[in-house]
């Protein structure tokens, strides 16, 4: 798939945080676009790709400026009282193109000498291990969230294939781990996994969250039924996995590994804290 990048000067970086993540103040994107091009992404359907020519996974704009923007806004924001922010809400931070342009680390910088009262980075990319010296000064005002959906490795090809491999995943929570940095996995949305799922999680997290695409698209799952997802999974004789129920199911599966108080359904687990 040829990837097209374009550099845009954004008026603003903070948006106001609404609908699902209306726990927050605020969310940040450091992109515009996501090469991870998950086929069940929820942002497939929403404005930013409707109305932009090439498929979603194609495109990609850079944020110019970002850092000097965010310091500016901060600053802004503080003065109104507490400030929580969600990174990323219509991307992903990490994708491949933070290699080369760092928009991201950038922004933690920013968070470093400037911090909010709270920062979660969602993302599915072992690359944020490269930013825990970041991430250590920030302390408990931070916490990273992996995308971890299953530990299949083909049902994970089918879904996002272009995504990072679930053990280069795994290995990156260790990383965190050991250096303390506060994390949790975020099985979201949920796609067939084994009954050993928890199980291997336990090792590298005490936090789970667990949302499937009913609970978590913003929509009560028509964003995703647009998407032909369920008919995907019916193709692959994995319709099974596709109904609201099946969230109570993993659910309990997770609850023989961990406690109670460390899994979280849905927008509860996203919430800052």
């Amino acid at each position: 798939m040829t990837k097209e990048y374009l550099y845009k000067q954004p008026k603003t970086i903070l948006n106001k945080g609404t609908g699902y993540l209306s726990g927050y103040t605020h969310t940040l994107n450091p992109y515009t676009g996501c090469t991870f091009a998950c086929e069940y992404c929820y942002v497939r359907q929403m404005p930013v790709s409707l109305f932009r020519k090439g498929e979603w996974g194609e495109w990609v704009d850079v944020k110019k400026e970002a850092a000097l923007l965010l310091n500016k806004e901060l600053n802004r924001e503080k003065k109104k009282g507490t400030v929580t922010i969600f990174m990323s809400s219509s991307t992903d931070p990490y994708q491949p193109v933070e290699y080369k342009e760092e928009v991201t680390r950038s922004l933690l910088e920013v968070f470093v000498s400037n911090p909010a009262d709270f920062l979660l980075i969602q993302t599915r990319s072992p690359l944020v291990t490269r930013d825990i010296d970041l991430l250590k000064k920030l302390g408990n005002r931070v916490r990273v969230s992996m995308t971890i959906e299953t530990d299949d490795e083909e049902i994970r090809k089918q879904f996002a294939n272009e995504a990072p491999p679930i053990q280069a995943r795994m290995n990156a929570l260790k990383k965190l781990a050991d250096a303390n940095i506060p994390t949790q996995v975020a099985v979201a949305p949920i796609l067939p996994s084994s009954k050993e799922f928890p199980t291997k999680l336990k090792e590298y997290v005490d936090r789970v969250c667990i949302d499937d695409y009913f609970l978590g698209d913003g929509s009560g799952g028509k964003r995703t039924n647009r998407l032909g997802i369920e008919k995907k999974y019916h193709a692959l004789g994995l319709e099974k996995w596709y109904q609201p129920s099946v969230i109570t199911c993993v659910e309990k599966r997770f609850k023989k590994v961990f406690p109670p108080e460390q899994i979280y359904i849905s927008q509860a687990g996203f919430a800052p804290s």
